[in-house]
Protein backbone atom coordinates (compact mmCIF):
# COMPACT_ATOMS: atom_id res chain seq x y z
CA UNK A 1 0.00 0.00 0.00
CA UNK A 2 1.14 3.23 -0.78
CA UNK A 3 2.21 5.68 1.81
CA UNK A 4 3.16 9.66 1.45
CA UNK A 5 6.28 8.67 3.59
CA UNK A 6 7.48 6.26 1.17
CA UNK A 7 8.24 8.47 -1.57
CA UNK A 8 9.67 11.87 -1.74
CA UNK A 9 7.46 13.97 -3.95
CA UNK A 10 4.65 14.74 -1.20
CA UNK A 11 2.18 16.12 -4.69
CA UNK A 12 2.69 12.78 -6.16
CA UNK A 13 2.50 10.97 -2.96
CA UNK A 14 -1.19 12.31 -1.76
CA UNK A 15 -2.21 11.93 -5.55
CA UNK A 16 -1.09 8.09 -5.42
CA UNK A 17 -2.88 7.26 -2.62
CA UNK A 18 -6.25 8.69 -4.05
CA UNK A 19 -5.84 6.80 -7.14
CA UNK A 20 -5.17 3.68 -4.84
CA UNK A 21 -8.62 4.03 -3.40
CA UNK A 22 -10.62 5.14 -6.59
CA UNK A 23 -9.40 1.59 -7.98
CA UNK A 24 -10.68 -0.04 -5.54
CA UNK A 25 -14.17 1.79 -6.06
CA UNK A 26 -13.71 4.36 -3.18
CA UNK A 27 -14.40 8.02 -3.86
CA UNK A 28 -12.40 9.98 -0.97
CA UNK A 29 -13.40 13.34 -1.46
CA UNK A 30 -17.02 12.20 -0.93
CA UNK A 31 -16.44 11.30 2.62
CA UNK A 32 -13.34 12.70 3.56
CA UNK A 33 -13.74 11.95 7.68
CA UNK A 34 -14.59 9.27 9.05
CA UNK A 35 -18.55 9.71 10.10
CA UNK A 36 -18.41 7.48 13.73
CA UNK A 37 -15.27 9.33 14.37
CA UNK A 38 -15.09 12.82 13.86
CA UNK A 39 -13.45 15.92 11.70
CA UNK A 40 -9.42 15.10 12.87
CA UNK A 41 -8.06 17.80 14.63
CA UNK A 42 -4.63 18.80 16.33
CA UNK A 43 -5.07 18.73 19.85
CA UNK A 44 -2.32 21.04 20.65
CA UNK A 45 -3.96 23.49 18.67
CA UNK A 46 -7.45 22.45 19.50
CA UNK A 47 -8.00 23.35 15.42
CA UNK A 48 -9.72 21.07 12.97
CA UNK A 49 -7.66 20.21 9.81
CA UNK A 50 -9.10 21.57 6.35
CA UNK A 51 -8.75 21.24 2.83
CA UNK A 52 -6.13 17.93 1.75
CA UNK A 53 -5.59 17.26 5.59
CA UNK A 54 -9.31 15.95 6.29
CA UNK A 55 -8.86 13.31 3.60
CA UNK A 56 -5.25 12.14 4.07
CA UNK A 57 -5.94 11.83 7.97
CA UNK A 58 -9.51 10.49 7.57
CA UNK A 59 -7.91 7.47 4.72
CA UNK A 60 -5.80 6.47 8.11
CA UNK A 61 -9.07 4.85 9.56
CA UNK A 62 -7.95 5.68 13.15
CA UNK A 63 -10.34 5.46 16.32
CA UNK A 64 -9.98 9.42 17.77
CA UNK A 65 -10.06 12.43 16.03
CA UNK A 66 -6.61 13.65 18.04
CA UNK A 67 -3.23 14.03 16.37
CA UNK A 68 0.01 15.47 17.75
CA UNK A 69 3.49 15.90 16.08
CA UNK A 70 6.25 14.11 17.76
CA UNK A 71 7.06 17.34 19.60
CA UNK A 72 3.98 18.76 20.41
CA UNK A 73 3.52 15.03 22.29
CA UNK A 74 7.06 15.45 24.24
CA UNK A 75 5.92 18.89 25.18
CA UNK A 76 2.64 17.38 27.04
CA UNK A 77 4.72 15.34 28.78
CA UNK A 78 3.87 12.19 26.76
CA UNK A 79 6.03 10.19 23.80
CA UNK A 80 5.46 7.89 20.91
CA UNK A 81 5.78 4.68 21.07
CA UNK A 82 8.71 3.00 19.40
CA UNK A 83 8.04 1.98 16.16
CA UNK A 84 5.02 3.45 15.34
CA UNK A 85 4.51 5.46 11.57
CA UNK A 86 3.38 8.84 11.61
CA UNK A 87 0.70 10.09 8.92
CA UNK A 88 1.84 13.09 6.86
CA UNK A 89 -0.44 16.35 7.12
CA UNK A 90 1.09 19.31 4.87
CA UNK A 91 0.82 23.50 5.04
CA UNK A 92 0.21 24.09 0.93
CA UNK A 93 1.13 27.90 0.77
CA UNK A 94 1.24 30.34 -2.20
CA UNK A 95 4.35 32.27 -2.93
CA UNK A 96 4.51 35.47 -5.17
CA UNK A 97 7.22 35.65 -7.87
CA UNK A 98 8.04 37.34 -11.31
CA UNK A 99 6.81 36.33 -14.75
CA UNK A 100 10.47 35.80 -15.76
CA UNK A 101 14.14 35.10 -15.22
CA UNK A 102 14.53 38.57 -16.06
CA UNK A 103 12.85 40.03 -13.51
CA UNK A 104 13.72 38.19 -10.50
CA UNK A 105 15.39 40.48 -7.95
CA UNK A 106 13.25 43.44 -9.15
CA UNK A 107 11.12 45.77 -6.32
CA UNK A 108 9.38 47.48 -9.59
CA UNK A 109 5.70 47.07 -8.16
CA UNK A 110 4.61 46.92 -12.08
CA UNK A 111 6.68 43.78 -12.87
CA UNK A 112 3.75 41.15 -13.17
CA UNK A 113 4.05 38.35 -10.51
CA UNK A 114 3.14 34.70 -10.40
CA UNK A 115 1.92 32.97 -7.86
CA UNK A 116 3.62 29.61 -7.12
CA UNK A 117 2.51 26.82 -5.15
CA UNK A 118 4.57 25.21 -2.34
CA UNK A 119 4.29 22.57 0.58
CA UNK A 120 5.58 21.70 3.64
CA UNK A 121 4.96 18.32 5.34
CA UNK A 122 4.45 17.39 8.98
CA UNK A 123 4.22 14.53 10.42
CA UNK A 124 1.34 13.46 12.84
CA UNK A 125 0.43 10.57 15.30
CA UNK A 126 -2.91 9.55 16.44
CA UNK A 127 -3.52 9.72 20.33
CA UNK A 128 -3.39 6.05 19.97
CA UNK A 129 -0.10 6.00 19.40
CA UNK A 130 1.14 8.46 21.92
CA UNK A 131 1.52 7.20 25.95
CA UNK A 132 1.96 9.53 28.52
CA UNK A 133 -1.17 11.87 27.95
CA UNK A 134 -4.76 11.97 28.81
CA UNK A 135 -6.53 12.53 25.41
CA UNK A 136 -10.54 12.95 25.64
CA UNK A 137 -13.22 10.81 25.00
CA UNK A 138 -13.87 10.58 21.14
CA UNK A 139 -16.72 13.03 20.85
CA UNK A 140 -17.61 11.22 17.20
CA UNK A 141 -20.64 12.49 15.47
CA UNK A 142 -23.88 13.63 16.53
CA UNK A 143 -26.94 11.70 14.49
CA UNK A 144 -29.42 14.37 13.27
CA UNK A 145 -32.95 13.50 11.92
CA UNK A 146 -33.84 14.11 8.03
CA UNK A 147 -35.24 17.04 9.25
CA UNK A 148 -32.04 18.80 11.42
CA UNK A 149 -29.82 18.16 8.24
CA UNK A 150 -31.96 19.77 6.20
CA UNK A 151 -32.65 22.39 8.03
CA UNK A 152 -28.66 22.72 8.65
CA UNK A 153 -28.55 23.03 4.96
CA UNK A 154 -31.08 25.41 4.36
CA UNK A 155 -29.52 27.85 6.36
CA UNK A 156 -25.88 27.03 4.86
CA UNK A 157 -27.48 28.19 1.94
CA UNK A 158 -29.46 31.05 3.54
CA UNK A 159 -26.42 32.80 4.67
CA UNK A 160 -24.11 32.10 1.91
CA UNK A 161 -22.71 35.75 1.31
CA UNK A 162 -22.99 37.15 -1.94
CA UNK A 163 -25.09 34.19 -3.19
CA UNK A 164 -25.99 33.86 -6.83
CA UNK A 165 -29.76 33.96 -7.94
CA UNK A 166 -31.40 30.28 -7.68
CA UNK A 167 -33.69 29.12 -10.26
CA UNK A 168 -35.23 26.01 -9.44
CA UNK A 169 -37.28 23.82 -11.15
CA UNK A 170 -37.02 25.37 -14.56
CA UNK A 171 -34.36 23.38 -16.11
CA UNK A 172 -33.86 19.04 -16.37
CA UNK A 173 -30.58 19.75 -15.35
CA UNK A 174 -28.15 21.18 -12.44
CA UNK A 175 -25.91 23.74 -13.26
CA UNK A 176 -24.13 27.23 -12.66
CA UNK A 177 -23.88 29.45 -15.60
CA UNK A 178 -21.13 32.57 -14.39
CA UNK A 179 -22.39 34.86 -17.38
CA UNK A 180 -25.77 35.44 -15.21
CA UNK A 181 -24.60 34.41 -11.73
CA UNK A 182 -27.21 32.18 -11.45
CA UNK A 183 -27.50 28.54 -10.63
CA UNK A 184 -30.23 26.16 -11.85
CA UNK A 185 -31.64 23.16 -10.11
CA UNK A 186 -34.15 20.69 -11.58
CA UNK A 187 -37.22 20.01 -9.04
CA UNK A 188 -36.53 18.85 -6.09
CA UNK A 189 -38.76 15.71 -6.91
CA UNK A 190 -37.27 14.57 -9.00
CA UNK A 191 -34.01 13.68 -6.61
CA UNK A 192 -33.60 10.14 -5.40
CA UNK A 193 -33.65 11.90 -2.19
CA UNK A 194 -33.82 15.53 -0.17
CA UNK A 195 -29.65 15.25 1.11
CA UNK A 196 -29.25 14.29 -3.13
CA UNK A 197 -30.79 17.58 -3.94
CA UNK A 198 -28.60 19.40 -1.30
CA UNK A 199 -25.61 17.91 -2.18
CA UNK A 200 -26.26 18.93 -5.89
CA UNK A 201 -26.68 22.54 -4.94
CA UNK A 202 -23.62 22.87 -2.85
CA UNK A 203 -22.16 21.45 -5.62
CA UNK A 204 -22.97 24.26 -7.73
CA UNK A 205 -22.60 26.94 -5.10
CA UNK A 206 -18.99 25.54 -4.95
CA UNK A 207 -18.69 26.46 -8.36
CA UNK A 208 -20.51 30.38 -7.99
CA UNK A 209 -18.02 30.97 -5.26
CA UNK A 210 -15.85 31.07 -7.85
CA UNK A 211 -16.92 34.06 -9.72
CA UNK A 212 -14.66 37.32 -10.17
CA UNK A 213 -16.96 39.29 -7.52
CA UNK A 214 -16.75 36.07 -4.79
CA UNK A 215 -13.06 34.62 -5.40
CA UNK A 216 -12.39 35.06 -8.59
CA UNK A 217 -11.06 31.33 -9.64
CA UNK A 218 -9.13 30.67 -12.30
CA UNK A 219 -10.59 27.08 -12.65
CA UNK A 220 -13.78 28.40 -13.33
CA UNK A 221 -13.35 31.90 -14.78
CA UNK A 222 -10.74 30.23 -17.57
CA UNK A 223 -13.40 27.26 -18.62
CA UNK A 224 -11.99 25.36 -21.50
CA UNK A 225 -15.46 23.13 -22.23
CA UNK A 226 -16.91 20.18 -20.78
CA UNK A 227 -13.57 17.61 -20.80
CA UNK A 228 -11.11 19.99 -21.02
CA UNK A 229 -8.33 20.18 -18.37
CA UNK A 230 -9.62 23.49 -16.88
CA UNK A 231 -13.04 21.97 -16.29
CA UNK A 232 -12.01 18.96 -14.83
CA UNK A 233 -9.77 20.97 -12.30
CA UNK A 234 -13.01 23.25 -11.23
CA UNK A 235 -15.65 19.93 -11.09
CA UNK A 236 -12.80 18.64 -8.65
CA UNK A 237 -13.03 21.44 -6.48
CA UNK A 238 -16.32 21.43 -6.92
CA UNK A 239 -16.72 17.87 -5.69
CA UNK A 240 -14.76 18.23 -2.88
CA UNK A 241 -15.94 21.58 -1.84
CA UNK A 242 -19.73 20.03 -1.81
CA UNK A 243 -18.37 17.13 0.42
CA UNK A 244 -16.94 19.88 3.26
CA UNK A 245 -20.22 21.67 3.17
CA UNK A 246 -21.66 18.12 3.53
CA UNK A 247 -19.72 17.43 6.26
CA UNK A 248 -20.80 20.60 8.16
CA UNK A 249 -24.58 20.06 7.68
CA UNK A 250 -24.09 16.25 8.05
CA UNK A 251 -25.20 15.41 4.89
CA UNK A 252 -22.96 12.43 3.15
CA UNK A 253 -22.33 10.97 -0.65
CA UNK A 254 -23.22 7.46 0.76
CA UNK A 255 -23.20 5.65 -2.79
CA UNK A 256 -20.33 3.33 -2.99
CA UNK A 257 -21.49 1.80 -6.00
CA UNK A 258 -19.80 4.47 -8.47
CA UNK A 259 -20.09 3.79 -12.12
CA UNK A 260 -17.04 2.39 -13.53
CA UNK A 261 -17.21 5.33 -16.43
CA UNK A 262 -16.89 7.87 -13.51
CA UNK A 263 -14.14 6.46 -11.26
CA UNK A 264 -12.44 5.46 -14.69
CA UNK A 265 -12.23 9.43 -15.43
CA UNK A 266 -11.01 10.74 -12.52
CA UNK A 267 -8.34 7.63 -12.45
CA UNK A 268 -7.54 8.70 -16.18
CA UNK A 269 -7.15 12.77 -15.03
CA UNK A 270 -5.30 11.69 -12.16
CA UNK A 271 -2.80 9.87 -13.65
CA UNK A 272 -1.32 12.11 -15.97
CA UNK A 273 1.87 13.38 -14.43
CA UNK A 274 1.46 16.78 -15.16
CA UNK A 275 -1.30 16.62 -13.27
CA UNK A 276 -0.15 15.47 -9.55
CA UNK A 277 -0.75 18.85 -8.26
CA UNK A 278 -4.74 18.67 -9.22
CA UNK A 279 -5.54 16.81 -5.99
CA UNK A 280 -3.84 19.02 -2.98
CA UNK A 281 -4.76 22.40 -5.21
CA UNK A 282 -7.91 21.35 -5.66
CA UNK A 283 -8.71 20.91 -1.80
CA UNK A 284 -7.07 24.26 -0.62
CA UNK A 285 -10.05 25.74 -3.42
CA UNK A 286 -12.52 23.66 -2.33
CA UNK A 287 -12.07 24.55 1.44
CA UNK A 288 -11.44 28.11 0.80
CA UNK A 289 -14.89 27.74 -1.11
CA UNK A 290 -16.58 26.26 1.42
CA UNK A 291 -15.21 28.57 4.49
CA UNK A 292 -16.50 31.30 1.94
CA UNK A 293 -20.24 30.20 1.52
CA UNK A 294 -19.42 29.73 5.61
CA UNK A 295 -19.24 33.35 6.20
CA UNK A 296 -15.75 32.31 7.77
CA UNK A 297 -12.47 34.05 7.92
CA UNK A 298 -10.73 32.14 4.21
CA UNK A 299 -7.38 30.48 5.56
CA UNK A 300 -4.64 30.75 2.26
CA UNK A 301 -3.36 27.35 3.59
CA UNK A 302 -4.10 23.91 4.72
CA UNK A 303 -3.28 22.44 8.31
CA UNK A 304 -2.32 26.27 9.04
CA UNK A 305 -2.09 24.90 12.37
CA UNK A 306 0.74 23.08 12.16
CA UNK A 307 2.97 26.00 11.09
CA UNK A 308 4.51 26.84 14.40
CA UNK A 309 5.89 22.88 14.81
CA UNK A 310 7.62 20.01 13.05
Amino acid sequence: MSTIEQRKDPYQAVTDLIIEHLERGTVPWHCPWQRDVGIPRNFHSGKAYNGINVMLLGLRHMPTPYWLTFRQAQERGGHVRKGERGAHVIKVGESKSSSSYENEGSDDPAQPQRKRLFLREYTVFNATQIEGIEFPATPGIPVLSQNERIEAADQVVAEMQLPPMIQEGMSNVACYRMATDTVHMPAIASFESVEAYYLTLFHELIHSSGHPKRLNRESLIKHDGFGGKVYSQEELVAEMGAAFLGMETHIVNDDHEQSAAYLQSWLDVLRAKEHKRWIIHAASQASKAASFILNRASRSTDGAEMAMSS
